[in-house]
């Protein structure tokens, strides 16, 4: 089968088991969504959705987070890790936010990278969910599942994004990447599949018969 018939494959298959992937942040505006995405870095989405609800009541926008104390942040945030570094991200991006962009989230690729703490995939999260900008953030889970379905071969998400780029149309990045993301979850998990056991696995490599290693993200 080549590269393109599985892309097939995995599109056809992930549209009929998720025709509207919902976004997994809770989150109420571009901003929540921005601070959600970030507080995500190493931190399960279902932690990070027990957390932001005290969050966002005393800053769901850049005026108001930008008034709350770091450490009060940091509290908040604590459980999901990093919070020392995230707390700081959190606040001074809020306050040049207000300082530079009229208290708007910008909606450049280039202007929310150059924000504190957000790295191109928050980016990428941002630009799709709440501006529809097609775009395919690449997490280490993308990037594990693309190479078990042989879609890539990349050493790196930067590698992976660029090569899933190619295999599907615009139109389908900024829901692709959450239906890959809750196929993950519920079929194709780190230790749940190993390129041999999931349906989509098996459909892309019938054949396959040793676990499928993946090069580190």
């Amino acid at each position: 089968m080549k590269k393109t018939e599985r892309a097939e494959l995995v599109l056809k298959q992930l549209k009929k088991l998720y025709p509207n992937p919902p976004i997994p942040l809770d989150h109420t505006n571009s901003f929540t969504l921005l601070v959600a995405v970030l507080l995500s870095a190493q931190c399960t989405d279902e932690r990070v959705n027990q957390v932001t609800p005290a969050l966002f009541k005393l800053g769901s926008t850049p005026q108001k987070m930008a008034k709350v104390p770091v450490e009060k942040i940091l509290e908040i945030i604590r459980p999901c890790g990093l919070s020392p570094r995230k707390s700081k991200a959190i606040s001074e991006l809020s306050k040049i936010l207000v300082d530079q962009h009229e208290s708007q989230v910008p909606q450049s690729f280039e202007a929310l990278e150059a924000l504190p703490g957000v790295g191109h995939k928050t980016a990428s999260v941002v630009m799709a969910q709440a501006f529809g900008v097609p775009a395919f953030p690449v997490d280490t889970h993308i990037h594990r599942l693309a190479q078990r379905w042989g879609l890539t071969n990349g050493k790196n998400v930067k590698q992976t994004e660029a090569d899933l780029k190619k295999l599907f149309p615009p139109s389908t990045w900024n829901k692709l990447h959450l239906q890959i993301i809750f196929y993950g979850r519920e079929f194709c998990s780190a230790r749940g599949c190993d390129g041999t056991k999931c349906h989509i696995c098996r459909s892309c490599y019938p054949n396959r018969k040793k676990p499928k290693r993946t090069n580190k993200a």
